[in-house]
């Protein structure tokens, strides 16, 4: 499975239980699997505790913030980092580090955490000012990755990558190969959003081949991952030992872990999370491998705080019928999320798909959002109803299925919504953006088009729709949709783990002489070009296309070239009303192929509405 098909989060808890079971099973610890070693000699030449990295929010006065850290190296921590860059003013985090390295001495280790908030200019404008403070490094000072190295060249301090590691989920060492500039001291690794310890470890190796420190992080996980990171962090130790011999080189002294964020928790899963704490013999505070091996061991589920009961998010789903200038449609719809909730978001499927094709994503947002689907007028268990036209020409076109889902739509919510869809689904909520601006708040679009510029193009377009619904008639869909999948725009989702499900899915309509008719009256050139249009779109636009999806790569820039144009302003990755997304390792149903993106694509656009 590749890694993008489920979270960072959920490869490395699935990796961590793996290791932990193996290790349970040979009646050892994940530190021994990592390294069977240990296991010959006991005498490593590591210590088997791991130094831990304070974390202070630096809100306060500097006096308040010194005095903070101050009472932190008492307790008996080595290091601290500080997070800074959130005030505004680069010159007031300035006069922190100064205070706390004034109060805390030149032997503690400082760190200052910027977390890519500050402009070039503001970051230099702080460099600037701690030069003398002996910072050990600060972590992604500047916003834009491209200004990484120019700040190492200008800057004089040492920085480490922290969310441009996050970002290296997938071919790490092809991305690294960029930042082997020597004023980048550390990398900061958090296995849960790296993707696991596989990948953690793989971008560890590069950083000491390097010359680089390599600090494990925490992202406020419980102690039963930390217990996890301890053992990871000590045979990460283990490594740039090996790896410094190998080089001939003088290995670093230890490593503080950012693994302080533990002490931020009012909760944790067990009632006895105790294997950090101060080391009597070397006075700091450290977390112990063969305690935290233990803790695993035995384990406790806190029942206070943790609860068993898991509830199934409810699909409420029901049939809908809409009657509007001579036609009728039973809308199969679904639901979830809240009744009452103002918030709606309205998914349209592509053509053979259905409103269940949403179901994944749409409890994804059901927390925050009224999520409705339906399937659209001849798929599924949608039954379409009307006159036909005159002539050989189809009765249903892009405008009538508009009409009544739009009809559809303003029964079922009232208020505003946000529409979802995907190529056939994507041009219809397109058009509704043009014609209903005043109900539609915002449309993504996937793998959309605005349609064919050219008359001729149109009609060949539309005589070969005609062809293939006829198809679909005379040899029936099992028929059809096997040709139609083996086309060159399905090559990314044939290759695709659940491939054969979801081409199976396919053939599940109730009313295929109606489909038919979508093929052919929906087809792209039996409808005007929408491209004229887009120059006087006001509502919002979240343009969305597969990394492999070459077609609609070029059609979604050409897209957001017009939109800019009706604004008068131009920016390569758009401006602040519509924007153009690419999702990574997918084609043309990205929805299907990396629903991960996509859902943080949605929830990035629904922030901004």
């Amino acid at each position: 499975m590749q890694p993008s098909f489920i979270f960072p989060s959920v490869r490395c808890g699935l990796e961590m239980a793996i290791l932990n079971a193996i290790a349970n099973a040979k009646g050892s610890n994940m530190l021994n699997i990592l390294h069977p070693s240990i296991n010959e000699n006991n005498n490593c030449e590591t210590s088997l505790n791991v130094q831990i990295c304070a974390l202070i929010d630096s809100n306060g006065s500097p006096t308040e913030v010194a005095n903070v850290a101050a009472k932190l190296i008492e307790e008996g921590f080595s290091a601290i980092k500080l997070k800074v860059a959130r005030r505004g003013d680069p010159m007031l985090d300035a006069a922190i580090i100064q205070e706390v390295r004034k109060k805390v001495g030149r032997k503690i280790i400082i760190r200052a955490d910027a977390n890519r908030s500050w402009t070039y200019e503001e970051a230099m404008k702080f460099s600037s000012l701690v030069k003398d403070c002996n910072l050990q490094y600060i972590e992604e000072p500047v916003q834009d990755e491209d200004n990484i190295l120019k700040f190492c060249e200008e800057s004089g301090l040492s920085i480490a990558l922290d969310e441009t590691i996050d970002n290296m989920q997938e071919n790490p060492m092809e991305k690294l190969v960029k930042f082997t500039h020597p004023a980048i001291a550390a990398v900061v690794i958090k296995p849960s959003v790296v993707g696991g310890f596989e990948n953690a470890a793989l971008i560890a190796q590069w950083a000491y081949h390097m010359g680089k420190m390599v600090v494990v992080s925490a992202a406020f996980e419980s102690s039963l991952s930390l217990s996890a990171y301890t053992q990871f962090s000590s045979y990460l130790e283990m490594l740039s030992l090996g790896t410094f011999k190998v080089l001939d080189n003088v290995a670093a002294p230890a490593i503080a872990h950012g693994l302080g964020t533990y002490r931020w928790l009012k909760e944790d899963v067990t009632p006895n999370p105790h294997f950090i704490c101060r080391n009597p013999k070397s006075g700091f505070v450290e977390a112990s491998v063969a305690d935290a091996s233990r803790f695993v061991r035995d384990f406790q589920v806190n029942k206070k705080v943790v609860s068993y009961v898991i509830v199934e998010e409810e699909v409420r789903q029901y049939q809908c019928r809409i009657e509007l200038n001579n036609v009728s449609c039973s809308f199969e719809v679904r639901e979830t999320g809240l009744q009452t909730n103002d918030n709606v978001l309205v998914f349209l499927h592509g053509f053979l798909g259905t409103g269940e094709d949403w179901i994944n994503i749409m409890k994804t947002f059901s927390g925050s959002a009224k999520c409705i689907s339906v399937d659209l007028p001849g798929h599924g268990k949608s039954i379409l109803h009307g006159l036909e036209g005159v002539g050989d020409e189809p009765w249903l076109s892009l405008e009538t299925v508009a009409d009544i889902l739009h009809e559809l739509i303003h029964h079922i919510a009232p208020g505003k919504v946000t529409l979802v869809g995907y190529s056939m689904g994507a041009r219809i909520a397109l058009f509704m953006a043009l014609k209903f601006g005043t109900k539609i708040k915002g449309a993504i679009l996937i793998s959309g088009s605005p349609g064919l510029n050219d008359k001729l193009s149109r009609k060949i377009r539309a005589a070969k729709d005609d062809s293939r619904a006829s198809t679909v008639i005379t040899h029936g869909l099992q028929l059809f949709v096997s040709s139609w999948y083996a086309g060159e725009l399905w090559k990314s989702l044939r290759s695709h783990p659940h491939s054969s499900r979801i081409i199976a899915s396919r053939l599940q309509h109730d009313d295929v002489q109606s489909l038919s008719q979508v093929l052919s009256g929906l087809s792209i050139g039996r409808h005007l070009s929408m491209w004229e249009d887009l120059p006087n779109c006001r509502v919002p636009l979240l343009i969305i296309h597969g990394e492999k999806d070459t077609k609609f790569r070029n059609i979604a820039q050409k897209m957001m070239k017009m939109l800019c144009s009706g604004l008068g302003s131009k920016h390569e990755n758009g401006n602040a009303i519509h924007e153009v997304v690419e999702i990574p390792n997918c084609g043309h149903a990205a929805h299907l192929e990396n629903p991960l993106a996509i859902i943080a694509a949605i929830a990035r656009y629904l922030t901004k509405q």
